[in-house]
């Protein structure tokens, strides 16, 4: 049966934008109240700017993740304004390009931090308060880079594996409970996440920016189809969520050969390549 999510409190990290933006949208138009958080506080207040005449009540938090005791006052900050939560999405996130080699140590923990740590720490601080709901649900935002591993995203697959893994093990553990969780594996998502990546200082530039630059063109699907999809799967209950025609593609591809699918996408990628210069030259 298809949960109702009406009268709930929504809680939704990253909400300064894209997919987080779309989810509170979306989310308002399910009449849930929003606590929103993001560390972007221009994004935050717009997002919040976008939805003063949604008729629900929307509180917004400057959050940084990677902080636990700024993430266990965010908590207390919900439990004020809203009294409850009853459906926590784990969004935030960053991308960093940059190969094993040449990322530093510091340059890994920092997204650690933020896409794996984040999750982490959002799901141990709100689950006491899902708890104490009739139903409630968890939403840990993965990554179709938490299936598959391009080179230059050592850190970024690092992190969105990390999650995987720790959400199916939430899964299993909270069987039979009240609380509901799913992983969501967003294939290429029209958001400013790649433009915004960061480049390891060691990093060629150029060579960076040309991949940053080609995932922005390949990528399909905006964000709000994204929120309507991963909104449609906690409805029903699905415990993985893919976003995209893209993620099911790829998906299906590291299940037919989990070592040699790297073959076929360089295979792709050169396709692309050429495609794209002989374009250029016209």
């Amino acid at each position: 049966m298809s949960w109702n999510l009406e009268g709930g409190v929504a809680v939704i990290t990253g909400a300064g934008s894209g997919i987080g933006r779309a989810l509170a949208q979306r989310l308002a138009r399910e009449k849930m109240s929003l606590a929103l958080a993001d560390n972007d506080a221009a994004g935050l207040e717009e997002t919040a700017f976008q939805l003063c005449d949604c008729g629900q009540t929307v509180s917004t938090h400057a959050v940084d993740v990677s902080d636990l005791k700024r993430v266990e006052q965010f908590a207390t900050e919900v439990i004020a304004k809203h009294g409850r939560a009853t459906l926590l999405i784990n969004n935030a996130g960053v991308a960093m390009w940059g190969t094993v080699e040449e990322l530093s140590i510091d340059e890994i923990a920092w997204l650690m931090g933020i896409n794996y740590w984040g999750v982490v720490y959002g799901a141990k601080t709100f689950l006491p308060l899902l708890r104490r709901e009739p139903r409630a649900h968890i939403v840990n935002v993965s990554s179709i880079y938490g299936m598959i591993s391009p080179a230059g995203q050592s850190a970024y697959c690092s992190a969105k594996f990390a999650v995987r893994g720790f959400t199916e093990v939430l899964l299993h553990e909270l069987a039979g409970s009240t609380i509901g969780v799913s992983c969501v594996h967003p294939g290429g998502i029209r958001t400013a996440v790649a433009r915004r990546a960061r480049i390891a200082a060691k990093a060629d530039p150029a060579k960076a920016a040309l991949n940053i630059g080609r995932f922005d063109r390949i990528a399909m699907t905006l964000p709000e189809a994204a929120a309507d999809r991963i909104v449609d799967g906690v409805k029903r209950g699905e415990s993985r969520i893919l976003v995209g025609k893209d993620a099911v593609r790829l998906d299906r591809l590291q299940r037919i050969f989990p070592i040699r699918y790297w073959n076929s996408l360089v295979k792709r990628g050169r396709k692309l390549e050429e495609w794209e210069a002989k374009n250029k030259s016209v």
